[in-house]
């Protein structure tokens, strides 16, 4: 079989936690290298107007082979509202890796989820000094259904061990705060 050096050659997993340990069941994750998984820079949308237009530009991006990611800077910088820009990017991997994560521990612990949306909100602060900012903190706020009365107060609870397992929220210098709601809709 031919080497494929591409962003679609299978991954090798290296083998998962022993039994009781946390992750068990879930396949290795292996970070993405400079071969597997190549990043292109940012294409404009208009070529040869590149910053010129009323937008401050817009781009594509790939990751691994996936389809192209059509992205833009937020709208108060002259982006374009129908694309993601970074921060709604940020925020959405927040909820996202929380929504996972969740879902694992609810698997794990028994609690079986019917049901799962999230309205995450993030907070930014202006510096001032030349229109720069930062993330102050990001709020998700998960609306949960479970299956079964008594799995409620479990399916809550473990909302809060979450950040102490997501890759994302361990990374950022910000706090993530839940307020989730958790109901019952067999």
């Amino acid at each position: 079989m031919p080497h494929r050096s591409d962003s679609r050659a299978p991954r090798r997993e290296r083998p998962g936690p022993a039994a009781g340990e946390p992750g068990i069941g879930w396949p290795a994750w292996q970070p993405p290298t400079a071969t597997s998984s190549p990043c292109s820079g940012p294409e404009t949308s208009e070529p040869g107007r590149g910053t010129t237009g009323r937008t401050a530009g817009t781009t594509r991006s790939w990751l691994g082979g996936r389809p192209p990611l059509p992205g833009s800077a937020d709208p108060a910088f002259r982006g374009d509202p129908a694309r993601w820009n970074p921060e709604e990017l940020l925020v959405s991997s927040l909820s996202q890796c929380h929504l996972l994560w969740y879902l694992h521990l609810c698997a794990t612990a028994g609690v079986v989820v019917t049901g799962y949306t999230d309205r995450p909100v993030g907070t930014m602060t202006m510096d001032g000094a030349g229109g720069g900012g930062r993330f102050t903190e990001v709020v998700l706020r998960p609306e949960v259904y479970v299956a079964e009365e008594p799995m409620r107060e479990k399916a809550l609870a473990l909302h809060g061990e979450v950040g102490a397992v997501c890759f994302i929220a361990r990374s950022v210098a910000f706090p993530v705060r839940h307020e989730p709601t958790v109901a019952v809709r067999p």
